[in-house]
């Protein structure tokens, strides 16, 4: 009997109601998924190894010993040149790149030199030596908030102010060299004073100096050009402490020789760009006609 009942039920539809199937999830993108937030690490190698020169200057400054303390900072300027260079052939320039070196920038050419400086000379000049120091670090922080804040507003061709690896390279060159030289630095208190006095206002003056990034390294060059090279390479080997000093001597006075020329010519000093951006004009154009419309 109840098999009949349950047969007359399936034919005339009385039987139980069965729920309707979920429908199945969604299915999932893995391209919509957010990519988790990483570090590249290869330009950030050379920064790291930029950062640990400038810590270790200070370390061999701590210690006496000052002409590793300046070799130290010239190395961090080779490897601070190499990671912003590595990060665009690589492509992978990331905003914790650019905060990084920034800081690593603030230790290698800004307090290091200081310490170095002070610690080798301006340390018997009491208050008026750390006061230079401070003077110079400062400079290098202003330098380098300035110069990020920007950078999209200057003249590619030029830098405004002395950039803070060339102020380092007068400040740690001019310890290299007399050191090399075998003159005490207690000699030298005022001129290293003035040295360091110079470097830290330069770094915050509009003064223009050379990029040397419309440099284009691809195109072809007349052969004496390559011998130049050749023969500059002799000459810092030759006597490192002397020719660098003396080359970076003639760049932190290029900048001044141009603004003065350019104020000479009716120009203005500043190399702050007057005209607006392309993508900000072209983005003010888009929202007009969005508005017209």
């Amino acid at each position: 009997m109840a098999l009949r009942r349950n047969k007359l039920r399936n034919l005339t539809g009385r039987g139980p109601k069965r729920e309707p199937a979920a429908p199945p999830p969604p299915a999932v993108d893995l391209a919509d998924r957010p990519r988790r937030r990483g570090i590249y690490l290869l330009p950030n190698l050379f920064t790291t190894a930029a950062l640990f020169c400038g810590f270790y200057a200070i370390v061999q400054a701590m210690n006496l010993r000052f002409d590793q303390a300046a070799i130290a900072i010239f190395v961090a300027m080779v490897l601070d040149s190499m990671d912003g260079r590595v990060a665009r052939w690589t492509n992978t320039q990331s905003a914790f790149g650019a905060e990084y070196d920034s800081l690593s920038d603030m230790v290698s050419f800004g307090v290091a030199p200081a310490l170095v400086v002070y610690e080798w000379s301006m340390k018997g000049l009491g208050k008026l030596g750390w006061i230079a120091a401070f003077i110079y670090v400062a400079g290098a922080a202003l330098r380098l908030a300035r110069f990020n804040t920007n950078i999209a507003v200057v003249d590619k061709r030029f830098f405004q102010g002395l950039p803070s690896p060339a102020a380092a390279a007068l400040v740690a060159g001019f310890v290299w060299v007399m050191n090399d030289y075998g003159i005490d630095g207690e000699t030298l208190r005022w001129p290293a004073w003035g040295i360091a006095i110079y470097a830290g206002l330069s770094m915050v003056s509009n003064a223009p100096f050379y990029s040397f990034k419309d440099v284009n390294f691809k195109k072809s060059v007349p052969f004496i050009a390559v011998f130049a090279v050749v023969l500059f390479f002799g000459l810092v080997a030759y006597d490192p402490p002397t020719v660098l000093f003396g080359m970076f001597c003639l760049y932190g006075l290029s900048g001044f020789v141009l603004f003065f020329k350019r104020l000479g010519q009716g120009r203005a000093g500043s190399i702050i760009s007057t005209q607006p951006e392309p993508e900000i004009v072209q983005g003010a154009k888009d929202a007009e006609d969005a508005a017209g419309r």
